[in-house]
């Protein structure tokens, strides 16, 4: 009797160490899947780290997964004058969207080129050839947004919807609103969401852009001046060149200009 007893026992705390080893693996499971989602707020240019090597020199904004990706990560990379080229290279299930900060691009995709400079814009395509060089005389800075869809890419509604474009801010029209203005960049289908949106809006006295609520996108916010009040769900943040406020899908969120002075920024959505 007494060696079945032993036996239940043991058997009894093998049990419990198996699950207790469950439970750990379970949470740290929940742990990394919830360190690798994209977080909502603002990622300011003034703290971001950076690295520098001979020519060039690159600052890490965010990287997870979204509410409509499984994958997402946001860079910006400046090039010195002079540096060399970034390599010809084509994404195999990525896409791409390049946001030039200040001086001049070089974009060659698939063999045509065109030269582009502050607050235009290149939209990539997965499996396109394509390189970025700095043809000016000043720094290249520029941000990089990379993407991969939670549903299957969709190469053919990509192309059908204009494929990768390279969108020169000179080429665009300027709409005066009553607050200020809006610059409209694309709103399309591509391969990796069923609709990406982009524009620049100018708000040129203190107030805001619109009466703050939510929506099924995620959205960026990208200040090109001025400076910015933004609501994120409870929490108020101030944002001023160069930042971004990252809003995930469904968060009640709203924009204002926090002075007298214009301010103008980049809002692009997707789903």
């Amino acid at each position: 009797m007494m060696k079945k007893n032993i036996c239940n026992a043991l058997l009894f705390l093998l049990v419990c160490h198996a699950f207790a080893q469950s439970s750990d693996q379970k949470n740290e499971k929940t742990i990394k899947t919830n360190k690798n989602a994209a977080m909502e707020g603002l990622y300011k240019w003034s703290e971001l780290k950076v690295s520098t090597s001979e020519d060039r020199e690159s600052r890490k904004l965010l990287e997870g997964v979204s509410p409509h990706f499984e994958y997402l990560e946001i860079h910006a990379t400046t090039q010195f004058p002079g540096a060399k080229p970034s390599t010809a290279h084509a994404n195999e299930d990525i896409e791409e969207c390049i946001i030039v900060k200040e001086g001049q691009m070089k974009v060659i995709v698939e063999g045509e080129s065109k030269i582009i400079g502050a607050g235009s814009v290149f939209s990539l395509m997965p499996q396109q050839m394509h390189s970025l060089e700095n043809v000016g005389t000043t720094n290249l800075t520029y941000y990089v947004m990379r993407y991969k869809s939670k549903k299957p890419m969709n190469l053919e509604r990509g192309k059908v919807n204009g494929g990768s474009l390279i969108i020169d801010k000179n080429d665009l029209v300027f709409k005066k609103t009553e607050r200020g203005g809006i610059t409209d960049y694309f709103n399309r289908p591509t391969a990796m969401c069923e609709n990406f949106e982009m524009h620049t809006t100018v708000l040129n006295k203190k107030g805001p852009s619109n009466t703050p609520h939510s929506h099924i996108e995620t959205e960026i916010f990208l200040v090109i001046s001025g400076d910015v009040e933004m609501t994120i769900g409870d929490k108020e943040y101030k944002g001023s060149a160069g930042d971004l406020f990252f809003v995930s899908s469904e968060l009640f969120h709203g924009i204002r200009n926090a002075s007298e002075t214009p301010c103008n920024y980049f809002a692009f959505k997707w789903h």
